[in-house]
């Protein structure tokens, strides 16, 4: 029989790009929106306190999304989302991102119009964009705009902007304060940049608090509930349907690959083989 493991990484061991400590320093307002300016060169006048994984399912038939930091303005919705593992279709990933942000934006009856200037920010540890060849672009930031291709002068004028950050690629960031803030996402080290050292004094005032780690363990007990429930004792079958279970669900690839002691390639191959 397979022994049952969860691995879960002890608060006191968490940085600032971990699954709940990130949700949880961007909580606070004022850092928020300093790393909204500093990244996305726009100003927050006054935001709504941001939440937390705000999760959006407009339909019961409808895949729901969970939104790592999700705030808002008078005229400006934004997405913050911080990618620690790899991801596939990450173009595909924020287009839908897009349409649910809009979905819960817009009450019924109201003008297209009425629609806020909507942002998409990803943070990645690792490049997302690759070539044919599977060669990282290396850029340590990618900008996307809908535009005309027949004459770039001519914009969609939708207003909705994704900005995706590859922190791997910090060295070649021309703007000294997200080149510094890259880095920090990337090595953990602060330097000597004022706003990554309260990034950092942040993180650990955060692992003292009794509140936080109650969450924290709850939150991955809930992971942990969800995946072991279909886990299945050493049977290559069996841990194959549950993936592909659990993916079709709307389980992260993380999760299930923790749960049913896969690597992400591995579970990639099953889903492949499905689909």
């Amino acid at each position: 029989m397979t022994n049952l493991t969860y691995k879960l990484k002890p608060v006191d061991e968490l940085t600032f790009t971990d699954d709940g400590m990130f949700q949880s320093v961007l909580h606070e307002p004022d850092i928020c929106a300093e790393l909204v300016e500093r990244l996305l060169h726009v100003e927050v006048e006054h935001i709504e306190y941001p939440e937390i994984e705000k999760q959006i399912e407009p339909y019961y038939t409808t895949k729901g999304v969970r939104l790592d930091v999700y705030l808002k303005d008078q005229n400006k919705i934004i997405d913050i989302e911080m990618q620690t593992y790899p991801q596939e279709s990450i173009g595909k990933r924020t287009r839908y991102y897009q349409s649910m942000i809009d979905i819960d934006a817009l009450i019924k009856g109201e003008p297209y119009s009425k629609l806020k200037d909507s942002y998409i920010l990803f943070i990645c540890k690792s490049d997302p964009f690759r070539d044919l060849d599977y060669i990282p672009y290396g850029l340590p930031c990618y900008t996307f705009r809908n535009i005309c291709v027949e004459n770039n002068a001519v914009d969609l004028d939708d207003n909705s902007v994704k900005v995706i950050y590859n922190s791997s690629a910090y060295e070649h960031e021309k703007d000294e304060r997200i080149k510094m803030f890259l880095k920090y996402v990337c090595t953990n080290e602060p330097g000597e940049d004022d706003f990554n050292k309260r990034l950092s004094a942040t993180v650990k005032k955060i692992k003292e608090n009794e509140k936080f780690r109650s969450y924290y363990a709850a939150m991955n007990l809930h992971d942990w509930d969800i995946t072991q429930l279909a886990k299945k004792d050493g049977e290559k079958e069996a841990t194959e349907k549950n993936a592909r279970n659990l993916f079709k669900n709307g389980v992260s690839k993380e999760i299930i690959a923790k749960s049913l002691d896969l690597s992400l390639e591995e579970l990639d191959k099953i889903l492949k083989e499905a689909s």
